[in-house]
């Protein structure tokens, strides 16, 4: 069990839900486009997010931002602390930073202090590409216990000023890396865990690689709130992330479709309905599990723990629920039949 910090409103850790955060890509200082994204990403079902600051002209923004939006705002900045101070007066939510790249410890000390009169929490991003060059050379490159110890040296400086408002991210683009060094974290440490596996890729490849490793933790009972980087629209990350939530068994309020693969006993475009059954499940916000089989014989019975389901038959199927047929349908009116079946739930 992991201390909880509560960004905005939204508590991360201390056996909270596990929370789905993404990151923009337009520019921050452009508040309209920002702000846009941010509704679509929230949309999509986004509970926390994440701006850029690389520079004073979009600190400046951070302020108009956050009174557009009503989903937390954390800000993310590297080397100047001078960007963090104009933030948290701003009202950002959270500070991303790694207090060992802002500099003298009076700069970390007023950062810290800025945050704690606020009540706004620091992540501590640490980074497999930005590794301190001793640690570096300590462990022959980028390793978990390299991560860990980086980890553990930004915490104690901001220990060391008494604030312990903290959550931790240890991202590597290797997922064994990545969760050797969050599993090594846990146990190590109770600071809520952000979880992710940097640098993943293009949509296909880098949802499998956040799916491996941000999902093999969560199923181990590791991680408190995650976000899957995707070179893709971050709405694709968000889309991404409640389906890894849903596989581990955490998905909250929202439908889970089980289908079967084709065989040759399938007579029936299986393929083709299971498409169609998954498009429409995204109007429906139920937390309910919706079966596609392909076999009229064994489907109902494979499938017996679904709320509800189809099973395909010969120019026909059967529509079942908690494993009993309801009745035999066309197989042209099986989607409607299962809507019209999940609209009485």
């Amino acid at each position: 069990m992991t201390k909880q910090i509560l960004v905005g409103g939204v508590p991360v850790g201390g056996g909270a839900p596990v929370s789905i955060q993404s990151m923009t890509n337009t520019r921050t200082d452009d508040v309209a486009a920002t702000v846009e994204q941010i509704r679509r990403l929230e949309a999509a079902g986004c509970q926390i997010v994440r701006v850029a600051v690389p520079d004073r002209a979009a600190a400046r923004a951070v302020g108009a931002i956050r009174e557009r939006i009503s989903i937390p705002l954390v800000v993310d900045i590297h080397f100047d602390y001078r960007l963090a101070l104009e933030c948290i007066a701003a009202g950002c939510d959270k500070v991303r930073i790694n207090p060992g790249n802002i500099g003298g410890e009076d700069r970390v000390k007023a950062v810290a202090q800025a945050c704690r009169r606020r009540g706004i929490p620091i992540r501590i991003g640490v980074n497999g590409g930005s590794l301190e060059k001793p640690i570096l050379a300590k462990y022959g490159g980028v390793t978990a216990e390299a991560l860990v110890e980086s980890a553990f040296g930004h915490i104690a400086l901001l220990e060391r000023y008494d604030f312990t408002d903290i959550c931790v991210s240890l991202k590597s683009s290797s997922v064994p890396v990545t969760m050797a060094a969050y599993r090594r974290m846990a146990e190590e440490s109770d600071y809520p865990l952000h979880l992710g596996v940097t640098e993943t890729g293009t949509l296909r490849m880098g949802t499998l690689k956040s799916a491996v490793g941000i999902g093999g933790l969560l199923a181990l009972g590791v991680g408190d709130t995650l976000r899957v980087s995707l070179s893709a629209d971050p709405v694709e990350e968000v889309r991404a992330a409640k389906d890894i939530l849903k596989a581990v068994g955490l998905g909250r309020g929202e439908p889970d479709l089980i289908a079967c693969p084709t065989c040759g006993r399938t007579r029936i475009d299986l393929i083709g309905l299971a498409g169609q059954v998954e498009e429409r499940l995204k109007g429906v916000h139920k937390p309910i599990t919706v079966a596609v089989m392909g076999c009229v014989v064994n489907g109902p019975g494979e499938a017996s723990a679904a709320d509800v389901g189809i099973a395909g038959g010969d120019g026909e199927g059967l529509l079942f629920r908690k494993g009993e047929i309801v009745k035999k349908v066309p197989q042209q009116a099986l989607v409607d039949e299962l809507f019209l079946l999940i609209d009485t739930l």
